[in-house]
């Protein structure tokens, strides 16, 4: 009589296996949220960063003025300045400095679609532009329209902590000089909110 082996799990071992697999994705999937979110703001951040980044150096390069303003219809081909920042942005080459595209006379340099779902941004003084002159150097308050100054992002976290002890919010600064940077500190990003007057989310 010949003998056969049979292969497989005993009811104990698939026990212990689920029970394993159930203890890693209650870790887990927190923490995959959280990486989620830290990316979503992240690239929300350096999105607007970049732009304004590239709108200085384009201003000095060509010696001309270029702007930076929100869009209801970044991607268009006829994308123009009017909207919100959560709509997008483009930054385009303005050559009559009105903070105002011309139509395809006035070149698009970038155009960013809108912020990613879940992002929530506050603005300092509903700004909606900034531009720079042919020098490199900002154009605070053209036409009487104030330049932005600040922007908050947040998501449903809030001002809070996140992983590595910075803020899961972000605050944009850009300098009357036309210096842009993006801090995450808490205390900087609730000052910021309090001097606004508004909250985030």
């Amino acid at each position: 009589m010949n003998k056969t082996t049979q292969n497989g799990f005993t009811l104990y071992e698939l026990l212990i296996t689920v029970l394993i697999v159930g203890v890693v994705l209650t870790f887990g999937i927190p923490n995959m949220l959280q990486f989620n979110q830290n990316g979503r703001m992240t690239a929300t951040a350096n999105n607007l960063h970049s732009s304004f980044h590239l709108a200085r150096s384009e201003s000095g390069r060509a010696k001309t003025n270029i702007t930076v303003c929100a869009s209801a219809n970044p991607l268009s081909a006829a994308a123009n300045c009017g909207g919100t920042w959560d709509q997008g942005h483009i930054v385009f080459v303005d050559t009559d400095g009105n903070i105002n595209r011309a139509g395809a006379t006035e070149t698009v340099l970038i155009a960013q679609g809108p912020v990613a779902e879940g992002i929530t941004l506050a603005v300092a003084n509903d700004a909606a532009y900034f531009s720079y002159a042919s020098t490199g150097l900002g154009r605070p308050n053209v036409g009487g329209n104030p330049a932005v100054t600040q922007v908050v992002m947040c998501d449903e976290r809030g001002v809070t902590t996140a992983a590595g002890g910075s803020s899961a919010a972000r605050l944009f600064v850009a300098t009357p000089l036309g210096r842009a940077t993006v801090f995450r500190d808490n205390a900087l990003v609730s000052n910021a909110l309090t001097a606004m007057a508004k909250s985030c989310p």
